[in-house]
């Protein structure tokens, strides 16, 4: 059996608290951005007639298409949504507004909705521990590529295609499966999130009406591994751990590590940005190739830079959804602070991924801190109590994350409409 057979054939039972986190933490990142121009822009393109919701509360429905592309984009916009350090990318947004916005469409439950997202996950992860590496490295943003094929895995399993027909489906999404890492601190990178929506959900919808496409097109001669990787590719067995990484800070989580690093120094010795002579970071290999930007203008180039990670942590003392304004970023005292920032990449693998700080401190002394654990990440998971508290931040409604997460939870009521609050009104 070929790699797409096996990924076609792919049926896994539905982790409901898994995907109930998961899904509170898209859906509040989405509401947290929706005065972004990105976000009022998607939403301006996809206002229509259908039974899917936009994530956004003055929103009206939508074609189940526009909706999960546009929910794509929102809920990606802000790059505060979860991660998963094997796929180098952001698993759920790739996928649930296309879960969401095809299960209203369709009326089925939430518990259909977590074993669509469970088994799309599944299969995110295994075809990026067999090639996300050189992928990544090459300049392909994965979120949108493999991202889009694990949306169509998880669309067909909710409608209930035969492997046939999902095979098809995942070959169609193959061939539209794109996006650039050159976008990271444009628009365009919320567009790839969205585009691996409607992709996965289109690639799906025309595998139901008996659109064909290459049979093995993830490992053919000429298929997604030859072209976007080194053309080797074994899948790896489908019963490792599904782990997810909730972000802790609102930028790219090449960052994090250095951050909780940071932030405990600044804690632990008092200290404050021009009392910092300079600030040298040391990571894993390829643990820098996301941040392109190393001197950001604007909130969203601010993303994607150590330099400003750096600077407004001991500036500010937090990262948070304010730090990430244009005229946030362009504080004379952060802009001055980049160039004494420095980074270098450890010899080896990317894996296990770790930080290490190095501060000169203006009086002479020198502090080092090195971080290995990724508060958030699969060895220290944010609890639910922590999880709600990021999302009662989005949101700005405090103590409704708790009730929205033990709807999500219930797994039992139908889908209803996609936004989290609205869930559980019906039995």
């Amino acid at each position: 059996m070929n790699a797409t057979s096996r990924i076609a054939a792919l049926r896994l039972p539905g982790d409901q608290r898994l995907f109930a986190r998961a899904l509170l933490d898209s859906w509040a990142c989405a509401m947290a951005a929706r005065d972004e121009p990105a976000a009022r822009l998607a939403l301006r393109h996809s206002r229509g007639r259908g039974a899917a919701s936009l994530w956004h509360a003055d929103a009206t429905d939508a074609h189940e298409e526009d909706a999960a592309w546009a929910n794509g984009v929102i809920g990606h916009v802000l790059d505060y949504d979860d991660v998963a350090s094997a796929m180098r990318g952001h698993p759920s947004i790739a996928m649930l507004p296309a879960i969401m916005a095809l299960a209203e469409t369709e009326e089925l439950t939430l518990a259909d909705c977590a074993a669509a997202y469970t088994t799309g996950l599944a299969a995110i992860l295994a075809i990026s521990r067999a090639m996300v590496v050189e992928h990544y490295a090459r300049g392909w943003h994965s979120t949108a590529t493999i991202g889009a094929i694990g949306a169509a895995l998880a669309c067909c399993r909710l409608l209930r295609l035969p492997a046939a027909q999902t095979e098809h489906a995942i070959g169609l999404a193959v061939a539209q499966a794109a996006g650039t890492r050159l976008s990271f601190g444009t628009m365009g990178k919320a567009f790839q999130a969205g585009q691996a929506n409607l992709v996965g959900l289109r690639s799906a919808r025309l595998a139901q009406l008996g659109f064909d496409a290459a049979p093995d097109a993830l490992d053919g001669p000429m298929g997604f591994a030859s072209l976007y990787g080194t053309g080797a590719f074994t899948l790896p067995d489908f019963d490792a751990p599904l782990a997810l990484e909730v972000k802790k800070y609102p930028m790219c989580y090449a960052t994090h590590r250095a951050l909780d690093a940071l932030l405990d120094l600044r804690a632990e010795h008092g200290l404050t940005l021009d009392a910092v002579r300079a600030v040298h970071v040391r990571v894993s290999a390829q643990a820098l190739s996301p941040l392109i930007h190393h001197r950001p203008r604007t909130g969203l180039d601010a993303k994607f830079s150590m330099e400003y990670a750096a600077a407004a942590a001991l500036h500010d003392g937090s990262i948070r959804l304010s730090s990430f304004t244009d005229a946030v970023v362009n504080r004379p005292a952060i802009q001055a602070f980049f160039p004494r920032v420095t980074t270098e990449e450890a010899p080896g693998a990317l894996l296990p991924r770790f930080a290490e700080l190095t501060l000169h401190h203006t009086d002479g002394r020198v502090l080092t801190a090195r971080q290995d654990v990724l508060r958030g990440g699969e060895d220290a998971p944010l609890s639910d109590a922590e999880l709600c508290a990021k999302a009662d931040d989005c949101l700005g409604m405090p103590g409704a994350a708790a009730t929205m997460l033990a709807r999500l939870l219930d797994g039992t009521r139908p889908a209803g409409l996609a936004l989290p609050f609205a869930m559980g009104d019906a039995a």
